[in-house]
């Protein structure tokens, strides 16, 4: 497979993670979410699509150019790509606790957990390619914001 392949089934998988994330989120933000408080930093919910649709891309530009180098350096490719489907199926997770369960406490734990995986996942990108390493940074500063509006919203609604 080519390179441009692996990128393009590597975003494909993450704008799906992103979509199906979606789904959860679509009827919580015109019934609950509107009727808790959120704190003065809250962006608009128009700004939530483009900026992760943005991120999900880069994502799986990283995970492609990775997964490119997996004939190089077999055993830290699949030990990075793993850690990478960790943080994504976490990523998903964190929809269906906030919105989903409407519970901010619970996914304010588990975006706690993804943050380090993020981390951990830019860590291991890196020695393969510094790129890939470098494209997932924004989605660390991100997740970062986010993960302090959940523990605002969480602290304001308890």
């Amino acid at each position: 497979m080519s390179k441009i392949v692996k990128i393009a089934i590597a975003v494909a998988v993450c704008l799906g993670v992103g979509y199906g994330s979606s789904l959860v989120t679509q009827s919580s933000i015109t019934t609950w979410y509107p009727t808790i408080n959120k704190p003065f930093f809250n962006p608009p919910n128009e700004v939530f699509a483009p900026v992760w649709t943005i991120l999900y891309v880069m994502m799986g530009v990283s995970a492609g150019l990775v997964w490119n180098k997996m004939e190089t350096v077999p055993v830290l490719v699949k030990k990075a790509l793993w850690v990478f489907v960790i943080q994504l199926i976490l990523n998903a997770l964190w929809s269906f606790l906030f919105f989903g369960l409407q519970n901010p406490f619970l996914a304010l734990a588990e975006i706690m957990l993804l943050w380090l995986m993020i981390f951990e996942t830019i860590k291991l990108f890196k020695p393969i390619d510094a790129l890939a390493s470098k494209l997932m940074i924004p989605y660390l500063l991100w997740v970062s914001f986010a993960m302090i509006l959940n523990g605002s919203i969480w602290w304001l609604n308890r």
